[in-house]
């Protein structure tokens, strides 16, 4: 495509494969059919949907077969809203009490995990019988953040619950799934079908029961009960190296990260690149350099740990420390400028997965990911053919003038 025909103004972009998001979340439902399982599928798409664009991402899956959204701010799902996708959201971290009426108003199923919260809550929520606030209560069966430790601290949450809206899910995490041991994951398991069960016994029927991240959801597919959440996976990304010969079919990476040569040059040997002057030239050596930084997410060690881009299907070296907006690779010889460099995807018969960016940056794939910042433009494609771009947006927005209290305590 013609350049000039996009909405940005730099040779740097992400890249994301609609087909690979859309082949991941079917996979999945197929994978639950074969195990004669009917489940709804929740597409996560927080944190901009791991770094991919969540508009995009949540029309695609939802289009793949997911019926149900989660995100981890309320901002989030109004942000889903605002881009017409009706889909029911769950907000998967906490909702200010007083924002309880603006989730209903918005159909947006919020978590809730303590008594407090639902006396405080009622303050600011209207009576709305026909429309009531969809709450998924959670347990904390060992992953310790958020949710009550006991059986009977959860039910008496979800009783407190039904009293001022509608109790549409129950669920909990699991802090060991990507492990192939065991053994933690049993114990967290054990401890939420008590709570399931004590529910069942007290005639408390809620529509939809959910545990299962990423690699739960794979792996032990009889213990989900009738809802998964599909996060990691949906991008095509293991959840863990560990457990990545133990899924049960394959991923297809969504995410390309790409760049264009701005300029290349002959350095002699012993001339320095970049700040420190940590590398020097041992013999003659081309250099090119490459538009993006660690503004832009490209972290430092990129460089510093063995780091990699392609360049014409072969592998290019960086060159020096990677600067806020810039970055150098070492040429076996010249290119023109314009010249696409991939820094995760494939280029001929060479790849380079976010798995190995997540190795030099001593991480996991996750925080590599959703590292890679707004002010990179999201390209999606289908079938081969460019569908849409997300840009940044800097909307600035006036705040209203305070209350006398407010001025006074600023």
């Amino acid at each position: 495509m013609d350049r000039t025909a996009l909405p940005f103004f730099r040779d740097t972009w992400v890249e994301v494969d609609l087909n690979a998001i859309s082949s991941n979340v079917s996979s999945l439902a197929r994978f639950y059919k074969s195990q004669g399982h009917n489940v709804a599928i929740m597409a996560v798409v927080k944190a901009n949907a791991y770094g991919h664009g969540a508009i995009a991402v949540a029309k695609e899956a939802l289009a793949a077969g997911a019926t149900f959204l989660g995100v981890a701010l309320l901002d989030e799902a109004l942000e889903l809203r605002k881009a017409g996708i009706q889909a029911p959201i769950l907000v998967l971290g906490k909702t200010r009490p007083e924002n309880a009426e603006l989730a209903r108003s918005e159909g947006i199923s919020v978590t809730v995990f303590e008594q407090e919260w639902l006396e405080e809550a009622t303050r600011f929520l209207a009576k709305s019988p026909n429309d009531p606030l969809r709450i998924h209560v959670k347990m904390d069966t060992g992953m310790g953040r958020l949710g009550q430790q006991t059986v009977e601290n959860t039910m008496a949450v979800v009783c407190a619950a039904q009293k001022i809206g509608v109790v549409e899910g129950l669920f909990t995490h699991f802090a060991t799934a990507d492990e192939l041991d065991h053994t933690y994951y049993r114990k967290q398991q054990e401890r939420f079908a008590a709570c399931v069960d004590k529910l069942e016994e007290a005639n408390v029927s809620i529509p939809f029961i959910h545990t299962g991240n990423s690699a739960a959801s794979m792996r032990y597919p009889g213990d989900m009960y009738n809802m998964v959440r599909f996060g990691i996976s949906m991008y095509g990304l293991t959840p863990s190296v560990e457990i990545k010969q133990a899924l049960p079919f394959k991923l297809i990476p969504a995410l390309s990260l790409k760049t264009k040569t701005v300029f290349t040059k002959l350095i002699q040997k012993g001339d320095a690149v970049s700040y420190g002057a940590t590398y020097q030239a041992e013999a003659p050596t081309w250099i090119a350099t490459l538009p993006i930084g660690y503004a832009d997410g490209w972290a430092r060690q990129n460089s510093t740990k063995g780091g990699y881009a392609l360049v014409n299907g072969q592998k290019a070296r960086f060159a020096g420390r990677i600067c806020m907006d810039q970055c150098m690779i070492e040429l076996s010889e010249p290119v023109p400028n314009g010249t696409t460099v991939t820094l995760v995807g494939k280029d001929g018969q060479e790849q380079i997965e976010l798995d190995d960016v997540a190795k030099r940056l001593d991480t996991i794939n996750y925080e590599a990911a959703c590292m890679l910042n707004p002010r990179l433009p999201r390209i999606y494609v289908k079938n081969g053919k460019y569908q849409s771009v997300q840009i940044e947006s800097r909307v600035m927005h006036k705040i209203e003038e305070q209350g006398k209290n407010d001025q006074q305590n600023g």
